[in-house]
């Protein structure tokens, strides 16, 4: 072989070779494992769905999603993310504290990105918000924080509020964090707590009628599954009752809620999406801080506030982002 063949089948090569390589990686099926403490089709997962189908992923094309759905019931998490990690997912999504604390139990390779955790570094999920550690990331919403600023603005909307119930749901970890909160600015707003508590779905009417024997001022259950699975008994019974009702996420004010204060979760799922696609191209988790959110929100459903027979004061309603009517 001449000395001008060798040079150009090895010139070939070099042409070739990438473009070898670029179709076996675009012909890559990335599986994504999903999980999640409630019911199929829930909201804020699509929009998740979305951020990747954003990002140039294609679910049946170069992506696969699989999904464990809790439906409702927190203490089936750590089943359901053994599953995924036997099934040899890339990436395990996840929400809420139970969710991360499962998926964190489960497996130290697979990487995992969760959201909508109230505190991750008390609540034991990673080291520390800047460096995370081990193989998870993800986002907080702050919401151990923002109970403080959501009692204050409910105090500022009834400035003869005396008593609130708050509803705990005890089988989140974060819970215990935001009552400590909770009791200290209630302390400086001259405020009497009542908390009732709940661990299961079977408890919810027990818990009620211990509300009414409260005979509160204003109701505010916490963000968690159980509050969010039962969304229309607590707005229905609130209602029933005249309480109005203080809450950490807008789902509850457009189902009927009076107010909530908190971040934008289908903002946060959305943007979940970027820090999966990041991983899977080869960013190791322990390298991406938790996210913080940079923007809280106020929502007020004026048309509850009608039926209570409130008025919102001016300056409540000059800071909300959204007063649906």
């Amino acid at each position: 072989m001449t000395t001008r063949r060798r040079l150009l089948r090895a010139l070939s090569a070099v042409v070739i070779a990438p473009h070898a390589a670029f179709a076996q990686k675009a012909g890559v099926v990335r599986r994504v494992g999903i999980l999640n403490h409630l019911f199929p089709g829930d909201t804020y997962v699509e929009e998740f769905r979305k951020g990747l189908h954003d990002l140039g992923y294609r679910d049946g094309e170069n992506l696969r999603l699989e999904f464990r759905w809790a439906e409702g019931k927190p203490e089936r998490l750590p089943m359901l993310a053994g599953e995924l990690v036997r099934s040899k997912v890339d990436v395990i999504f996840t929400a809420s504290t139970p969710g991360a604390l499962a998926a964190k139990g489960a497996t130290t390779a697979i990487p995992i990105v969760f959201v909508a955790v109230g505190d991750p570094v008390e609540a034991g999920v990673v080291s520390s918000l800047a460096r995370p550690g081990g193989n998870i990331t993800g986002f907080t919403h702050l919401s151990v924080g923002l109970v403080t600023k959501t009692l204050e603005l409910i105090k500022e909307l009834m400035p003869r509020l005396r008593q609130v119930v708050v509803l705990a749901p005890t089988s989140n970890p974060t819970t215990a964090l935001k009552l400590v909160r909770i009791r200290s600015a209630a302390q400086a707003l001259s405020v009497k707590i009542e908390v009732v508590e709940v661990h299961t779905a079977g408890e919810f009417d027990p818990a009620f009628e211990s509300i009414r024997r409260h005979k509160p001022s204003a109701l505010m259950p916490l963000l968690d599954t159980l509050t969010r699975t039962h969304t229309k008994e607590l707005i229905a019974f609130a209602m029933q009752h005249r309480l109005p009702t203080i809450f950490e996420a807008r789902d509850f004010v457009d189902a009927g809620g009076l107010l909530s204060y908190g971040t934008s979760f289908p903002s946060m799922y959305r943007r979940a999406a970027a820090h999966v696609d990041r991983i899977l191209k080869g960013a190791k988790p322990a390298d991406l801080p938790v996210e913080q959110p940079t923007k809280f929100e106020l929502v007020i459903n004026m048309g509850t506030a009608k039926a209570l027979g409130l008025t919102v004061p001016p300056s409540v309603l000059a800071r909300a982002d959204q007063a649906i009517e």
